[in-house]
């Protein structure tokens, strides 16, 4: 009875140290994340190493596993930046990232798991800085923010490009200028817009002064052609043609041939 607790003393260590090992050495990684290996004994991580994928994965127990988020991840984004004649223009953006899943380690290596502040961020506020200098308050409130939202997305880009980094896109959700600014470029606006539609009223006027001057036209030069057509012989068998009709009306009683004016036929005599 005395040597059961000395035998099994030493198993239960065995096994405590074996559960130790085990719990060591495997690694659950969540859905839409992966994890760089630390080689504790060795030189770090390796840059060619493939990432280790989600589920269970197994390591030696010295090492150690860093996880990093591989989702397509949002930040906003607010900056400061001045326009092309130097006014103070507020951006409101959302940026949409995530790392380079087949160089994470490298990423590792060269920016840490802090790579957002040391590489994103200052590149997304150099690019809104040197693309918003281009253009006017004007531009910025109207029509030119989606061309400004291209290009920041663009010269971000570059700038990230081959820093391990998948930049997906950039959303300008606001521009704020100053309020004098503003209420300026409203006014102005407003004002143009009411030219417009006095410039429709216009034209609207004229294209229907036009209608009625073809239309006038028309019926002068029909009226020309017509008369230019009735020559005086025409008109003396129109007459008699009149006549003739009117001759067989049982009101008529004479009818003289070639005494009226012009030589047409006179109709004497009524009941």
């Amino acid at each position: 009875m005395d040597k059961l607790p000395r035998i099994g003393l030493p198993i239960v260590i065995i096994i405590i140290i074996g559960l130790i090992v085990v719990f060591k050495s495997t690694v659950t990684i969540d859905a839409g994340y992966a994890g760089v290996l630390y080689h504790t004994l060795g030189d770090g991580v390796d840059s060619d190493e493939p990432a280790l994928g989600q589920g269970l994965n197994f390591i030696a127990p010295w090492n150690k596993v860093i996880v990093y988020e591989i989702r397509q991840q949002q930040i906003p984004e607010t900056m400061s930046v001045l326009s092309s004649n130097g006014l103070d223009i507020k951006l409101d953006a959302s940026v949409l990232y995530q790392p380079d899943v087949a160089n994470l380690g490298k990423l590792h290596n060269e920016k840490s798991k802090d790579y957002l502040n040391r590489v994103l961020q200052p590149a997304i506020r150099s690019a809104a800085r040197s693309v918003v200098g281009r253009y006017t308050p004007e531009q910025l409130y109207s029509s030119k923010r989606d061309a400004i939202q291209n290009e920041i997305f663009e010269e971000t880009k570059k700038i990230v490009e081959g820093q391990y980094i998948q930049l997906n896109s950039i959303l300008i959700r606001d521009v704020t200028l100053p309020n004098t600014i503003k209420e300026a470029i409203e006014r102005k606006l407003k004002q143009e817009q009411e030219s417009l539609e006095y410039e429709f009223r216009l034209v609207t006027a004229q294209k229907e002064a036009e209608k009625v001057r073809i239309e006038a036209q028309g019926k002068a030069d029909a009226n020309r052609i017509l008369s230019a057509s009735l020559t005086d012989k025409i008109l003396q068998d129109k007459g008699i043609e009149a006549t003739l009709k009117l001759s067989e009306s049982p009101n008529s009683k004479v009818v003289v041939i070639g005494s009226g004016d012009e030589g047409l036929p006179i109709i004497l005599g009524n009941n």
